[in-house]
């Protein structure tokens, strides 16, 4: 094809291919080469991600480092590679595919942010945050000056001046919170007051990003007063016109009923004509995403439900693309020579002490400790896709050349990569361990009367039935109080999602709803409860990386002065009574809880206690069987057993196994009799067991109940050969097989040693481990 100039251009590439065998490669085709360049930005991000994890880096770091190996900067040096894999021809594709994506990523940030929220920030967070854009600005001003005398004369002054400015003062939200939750400082006041901090500064970005986009344009200052008088026009219409039709959606979605699929699709199609208007208007089409993605009501389902549908798909395939697109015009080469490096670590010093000098400063005014502002000045300094977008659009519009754009790109890579180490030297919170008497069941005689306080964890609605009726069953009369602290255990991902869950972060334990927002049936199972019983329910979330997620735990069991943690079995029930694992990851949080906790714990294995629903408190009517074999466990599954015993609802049998008990098993059954002895709803067995054949044929011929209660290292032998539940001991391991029931739930508890000498390694890889111990006769000979 021939230009009028005589020039040729490149035949476009057509979108499929007829096959190889048909002699054509598909290399040459638009759609086989997108899904290869998909596929390998994948792999290679991913990829990068798993081996920066140890480091506790964001995925946003590997993604940068991802769309830089790929391009010209090092696998991208090979020009053969790069003509095959990214072709000139095939950019203007990638191009758009990736702004597809990052246009919805965009309006994800958007729904991500509160205004309400914003509104009530308090004048410490908003001075920090002002502070934080104000002198980074300027010092990006200074900087301009200097990188226009040496490496960028030909660009404009003010449109340069303005995106140096908005480079250097961005503080990347969501790669902030990310940060945090990974350093679990989300629930501490340092992390309100930064997140407070940057969603301020996340707006206030991209009202200068709108400046700088409006600048750049190549017209007379007049065109640039339009475009900005009609930016502005365009959000007035989104908070007045599009925002009640937006609200008359969400009122149409109540929770608990399906979001009509005409909704999403017209709410989604408002996203793709809004970044329509805002590209006609000349401030680009990411633009009115944002927009569209902060008027969006954030109260009832319907915000959490278009990031349900939108965020897998762009997050893990389109949004990539957009570091590769950056990636192929990052050639780290062309900062050669030493005033090339001189300036790179000019405008990185120039960041940091804008952006941490800044918040450091107005931090110390507000009465903050030192250390504390300085380590809100380092996260404060947290880079991330913001910053790409800023430095692609200023590179698109010739304001950047390769040279300065290779600079900005390794200053935001920098700043970001640095946070986490820094802030993790820096600041330590004090967790004090908090001294406190009662962290057992059981209670000495001047203490029978103290409050239970009991943190009850549960992964998903379907564990709170069970849960609930658990807390029914053991609250004990009026006179012995009972205390639950219900905690709900999220797993922190780099969804958008989860960023939505961090708002609700508060610092007394981050409870899930409020008097104004009452969602879910989490939220209402908890209330109900409450306001029908005398126990006193107080919600909590953690939301967190499921390997650390047990620091969470047990930091609230401490927090909250518990005697005893309930974990939900990592196996749920199904429907056929078989329990199927949720993963290795969930296994593993109970097995470290075990090792670490400051309190008794008990692991519920949940086959259904009750039904599936909340059983009221006239209505239940369980059977309950406590295996008494003797030592600390043992007892403190008799002490957990006498609260049950006052329930009028519970029907209670102690199965004691003889021989081979300890003089202070003797004592504790003895007062134990003593105490209930009048309770005609309580009854006594003893059998003679010693092998663990005998062991297992005595329980099998028990009977059938409700609920079993056994202590988890019971001094008897295995009653299975191999199990992949070792922290289910030797007795539950066996109640919780298939073997032995398939509708008794089970509940098995460790008492808390103060000595801390009964640590014990379970297997890392989830493998299943031989139970062969010896029998109790056995055990009684040595």
């Amino acid at each position: 094809m021939e230009t009028t100039t005589g020039t040729t251009c490149p035949e476009p590439m057509k979108a499929t291919s007829e096959g190889a065998f048909q002699g054509n490669n598909p290399l040459h085709f638009a759609l086989p080469l997108i899904i290869l360049q998909i596929c390998l930005v994948v792999v290679v991000t991913r990829s990068l991600a798993y081996l920066l994890r140890p480091l506790r880096q964001p995925r946003v770091i590997a993604e940068i480092i991802g769309g830089v190996l790929l391009g010209p900067s090092a696998l991208g040096r090979n020009t053969k590679f790069l003509n095959t894999v990214f072709p000139k021809e095939s950019l203007t594709v990638l191009d758009t595919i990736a702004n597809i994506g990052l246009l919805f990523f965009l309006f994800l940030v958007g729904l991500e942010l509160d205004l309400r929220a914003i509104r009530r920030t308090g004048k410490n967070a908003i001075a920090i945050a002002l502070a934080g854009i104000s002198l980074p600005f300027v010092l990006g001003i200074g900087t301009s000056v200097v990188l226009r005398n040496t490496v960028v004369r030909e660009t404009r002054h003010g449109p340069f001046l303005v995106f140096m400015g908005v480079a250097l003062s961005i503080t990347a939200f969501p790669v902030l919170a990310r940060i945090l939750a990974e350093l679990k400082l989300l629930t501490t006041d340092l992390g309100r007051m930064a997140m407070s901090a940057a969603a301020v500064n996340d707006v206030a970005a991209w009202i200068l990003l709108a400046l700088a986009i409006a600048l750049s344009g190549s017209g007379s200052p007049l065109i640039t007063l339009w475009v900005l008088l009609c930016g502005a026009a365009f959000v007035l219409f989104a908070a007045f016109v599009l925002r009640p039709v937006l609200a008359w959606m969400v009122r149409r979605s109540p929770e608990g009923e399906p979001v009509k699929e005409s909704y999403i699709c017209a709410t989604l199609t408002l996203v793709l004509a809004a970044g329509f208007v805002t590209d006609t208007i000349g401030i680009h089409a990411l633009f009115g995403a944002f927009v569209v993605g902060i008027v969006v009501p954030k109260d009832g389902p319907f915000a959490g439900i278009l990031i349900e549908k939108v965020e897998d798909l762009v997050s893990g395939l389109f949004l990539p693309l957009y570091f590769v697109s950056s990636g192929l015009k990052t050639n780290v080469a062309t900062i050669s020579g030493a005033k090339s490096w001189g300036l790179l670590v000019l405008v990185i010093v120039n960041a940091c002490l804008g952006k941490i000098g800044g918040t450091v400063i107005v931090s110390l005014l507000v009465r903050i400790p030192v250390r504390e502002a300085i380590t809100l000045g380092f996260l404060m300094n947290t880079k991330g896709l913001v910053e790409l977008i800023v430095l692609n659009i200023g590179k698109d519009r010739k304001v950047l050349n390769d040279e300065t754009f290779a600079i900005l790109v390794l200053m935001a890579l920098f700043t970001t990569f640095i946070t986490t180490p820094i802030v993790m030297a820096l600041y330590k919170p004090a967790r004090r361990a908090v001294p406190y008497k009662h962290r057992t069941v059981e209670r000495g005689d001047a203490d029978l009367d103290s409050e239970l306080r009991v943190l009850a964890c549960f992964h998903t609605s379907r564990n709170i039935p069970t849960m609930i009726n658990l807390v029914e069953s053991s609250r004990g009369t009026r006179r012995r109080r009972l205390a639950v602290y219900a905690m709900h255990l999220i797993e922190f991902s780099e969804r958008s999602s989860a960023i939505s869950m961090v708002q609700k972060a508060r610092r007394n334990g981050m409870p899930f709803w409020n008097k104004k927002n009452k969602a879910g049936e989490v939220e209402v199972a908890f209330e109900a409860y409450q306001q029908l019983s005398s126990v006193s329910v107080r919600p909590m979330t953690a939301i967190s990386d499921l390997s650390t997620i047990h620091e969470d735990i047990i930091a609230s069991a401490l927090r909250k002065r518990a005697a005893l943690v309930v974990l939900p079995f990592h196996k749920m029930l199904q429907i056929d009574g078989s329990l199927e694992s949720l993963g290795h990851a969930y296994h593993q949080i109970n097995q470290r809880v075990l090792r670490n906790a400051p309190c008794s714990v008990a692991i519920l294995v949940d086959r259904g206690l009750g039904g599936a629903a909340q059983v009221s408190a006239s209505d239940v009517e369980y059977t309950v069987s406590v295996l008494f074999f003797g030592g600390p466990d043992d007892r403190e599954v008799l002490a957990y057993a006498a609260r049950m015993a006052e329930h009028p609802g519970i029907a209670l049998t102690i199965t004691r196994f003889l021989p081979g008990h300890e003089e202070e098993d003797d004592r504790v059954f003895n007062a134990f009799k003593a105490k209930v002895a009048s309770d005609g709803s309580v009854r006594y067995e003893e059998k003679v067991a010693e092998r663990r054949e005998e062991v297992a044929s005595a329980i099998k011929g028990m009977g059938r109940f409700n609920l079993f209660l056994v202590g988890r290292r019971p001094p008897t032998a295995a009653l299975v050969d191999k199990t992949d539940c070792p922290e289910l001991g030797p007795v539950g391991s066996y109640l919780a097989s298939a073997e032995f029931s398939t509708t008794a739930s089970v509940v098995v508890i460790q008492r808390y040693d103060p000595t801390g000498r009964e640590e014990e390694e379970f297997p890392a890889d989830g493998t299943v481990v031989p139970m062969a111990s010896p029998s109790l006769s056995e055990m009684n000979m040595e």
